[in-house]
């Protein structure tokens, strides 16, 4: 039988996201300030939900600031490394770089899956079972489902990982991407990728379609409880706490689904859909649940309040 040897690669090139040459310092400002203000942004609303005692026991904004923490990683996994390919020189990333930015990737990406359909379940129990919601949703149990949410999104991302990184990598080494993500990698493989690209469009198949199918369940419920609110503005009201929600998860799911679920599909468009769930989701989260948020608006006023008090004492 013939022996194959293979140059195990030590590192990729990731070719980052096509631009003109001469766009090359303002998309570098420019993702700049989207990672400061992400962080920022994000690191507000956990500061706020943690310090003031009306917030922080209650289950909607527990899960808030899991949120924020999962978009702060997922913002630094990401944008980082983007920014460098606005620099000049190749700046390869090592093969255990690479290992950990597509399980970290996933590890969050599915974390903030679930968390948006336990969410959805809250909101569900706020609006259809107002008066059991606090028997029904605990800060005890909010805080499990969080973990649990942690928990399968860990699983999966170790999953994948281990599922990609397998196979035998032998060069080239370029991966035609702004980040080490499932389909451009299997791209370099020296082997048959045909049960990776199937477990994969399975897997994350399953997870996205059953957690969306489980969010779209719960907004039907949602409608038509709301619906039956005789006055416009309960109605009003009623759908004003849903709407930050929605629109996030459409400018979640929308691009997922349009990246892994077409496996044969190697279209120039999926690095540009993959920068909402990377790069702009995490910057939107905050100004969305604070701006839409009359509770989060009056504890930010709070908090900024009683810093005033104390630097006049």
């Amino acid at each position: 039988m013939e022996r194959v040897n293979y140059t195990v690669l030590t590192e990729f090139i990731l070719t980052g996201v096509p631009h003109p040459p001469r766009l090359r310092t303002f998309l570098f400002v420019f993702f700049l300030l989207i990672y400061i203000l992400t962080q920022l942004g994000n690191a507000l609303i956990l500061i706020t939900v943690c310090a003031d005692t009306q917030l922080h026991a209650r289950p909607m904004y527990i899960f808030l600031g899991a949120l924020s923490v999962i978009d702060m990683g997922i913002s630094t996994i990401i944008v980082p490394r983007l920014m460098m390919n606005f620099t000049p020189g190749i700046k390869p990333i090592p093969f255990g770089g690479c290992v950990a930015q597509l399980y970290f990737y996933h590890f969050l990406g599915s974390s903030q899956c679930f968390l948006y359909t336990t969410m959805a379940y809250d909101r569900y129990l706020a609006i259809c079972q107002p008066l059991r919601y606090p028997v029904l949703m605990s800060a005890k149990l909010s805080t499990l489902l969080v973990a649990g949410a942690w928990v399968a999104g860990s699983i999966h991302g170790a999953i994948q990982a281990i599922l990609t990184f397998r196979l035998p990598y032998c060069g080239p080494n370029q991966v035609d991407y702004f980040f080490c993500d499932i389909p451009a990698v299997l791209k370099l493989a020296c082997a048959d990728t045909t049960v990776n690209e199937l477990v994969t469009f399975v897997d994350i198949g399953v997870v996205v379609a059953s957690c969306f199918s489980l969010i779209l369940l719960s907004y039907i419920y949602i409608i038509r409880a709301i619906l039956r609110i005789r006055t416009a503005d309960g109605r009003r009201r009623a759908f004003s706490t849903c709407g930050a929600h929605v629109t996030i998860v459409t400018v979640y799911y929308v691009p997922c689904a349009f990246i892994y679920l077409r496996p044969d599909s190697h279209s120039i468009l999926d690095g540009a859909a993959a920068l909402f769930p990377t790069a702009i989701t995490p910057f939107l989260n905050p100004l969305i649940y604070t701006l839409r948020n009359q509770e989060v608006k009056m504890a930010l006023r709070r908090m900024v309040g009683s810093q005033s008090t104390k630097s006049e004492v």
